[in-house]
């Protein structure tokens, strides 16, 4: 089979490439080639001129590695799952999923459950469609980019053109380059900075058993019945602590805000926002720290954490 008149050397060059890069990810050869005429003739239906195979391959060998990853996912295959869950995008070379909860954070300040749910959405259309007929996000990628920033650039237009659409504004297509996030005013990053210095301190003086628990609960959402079985512990007692935890949280940084001037309304809200921002952004709080905490007592971080 050709795609376009392309030599099949040439595909038979970029399958065995991306079987020996990746060799814990298996897919036949008719299977790649089959994805490579549906990628490549999505690619063409996006482009105003015609494009040739041989320009198309070009387009993609760069990427190739994360269009195999892409497309063994679509193929559900589990190992490639795992390689999409780790991948690392950033200057702060964070999880991909740390970076949609992060831009969740600014799309939808103070609001929690809404910041989680549509993380939640999003991995999970990325193999079925929003709705009955729909194409799952990862089946529109074309692989002549970058997959984790494509994920990202599409989970945020994604979400600025439902916010923009409650004010009559034309939703932007999920290709465009992602918008800047709004940026804080001065008085914004004033209460930021203090939020983050207070926070920070707060951090260094809990032990490695408080650390645990707050990464597992807070920040990689685990439930009281995961954290209390890495523990050995009853639930209620991890119930309890989380409470604590969360309390004296709160009560620390409000203490150091108002010894700032804080006289805004709502700071226990203000506080809780942030605090999401900062626990994607905390070392000690990371998939390899808390690995490293949990080795010590011969436990695992659970798969779904690093998701």
């Amino acid at each position: 089979m050709m795609i376009d008149s392309l030599p099949e050397e040439r595909i038979q060059f970029l399958y065995h490439f991306s079987r020996m890069q990746i060799p814990v990810v298996r897919m036949d050869f008719e299977r790649f080639q089959n994805h490579l005429q549906r990628t490549f003739k999505l690619y063409q239906g996006k482009e105003s001129q015609p494009v040739s195979g041989e320009d198309y391959l070009h387009f993609l060998e760069p990427y190739i590695l994360d269009w195999y990853i892409c497309c063994s996912c679509l193929d559900n295959n589990e190992k490639a799952w795992q390689i999409l869950f780790s991948l690392r995008t950033g200057k702060s070379d964070c999880l991909l999923i740390d970076a949609l909860r992060a831009r969740a954070v600014r799309l939808y300040p103070r609001d929690l459950d809404r910041q989680e749910s549509v993380v939640n959405e999003f991995w999970s259309h990325l193999l079925v469609g929003e709705s009955a007929g729909s194409t799952p996000f990862l089946a529109r990628y074309d692989g002549v980019r970058p997959l984790a920033p494509w994920l990202i650039r599409v989970f945020q237009n994604l979400h600025i053109s439902q916010l923009r659409s409650h004010h009559h504004t034309q939703s932007l297509p999920d290709e465009d380059f992602a918008m800047p996030l709004p940026t804080r005013t001065e008085s914004e990053t004033r209460w930021h900075d203090s939020f983050c210095q207070a926070a920070h301190h707060w951090l260094t003086e809990l032990d490695d058993q408080q650390l645990l628990l707050l990464g597992l609960r807070f920040r990689y959402r685990l439930t009281q019945r995961e954290v209390a079985h890495l523990f050995g512990v009853h639930e209620g007692t991890i119930s309890r602590q989380s409470d604590k935890l969360r309390d004296q949280f709160i009560e620390a940084i409000s203490r150091s805000l108002q010894n700032d001037g804080w006289s805004g309304d709502d700071l226990q809200a203000y506080i809780l926002t942030e605090m999401g921002a900062l626990l994607l952004d905390e070392p000690r709080l990371s998939v390899n720290y808390l690995s490293a905490l949990l080795a010590k007592r011969g436990k695992t971080l659970p798969s779904t954490a690093s998701h």
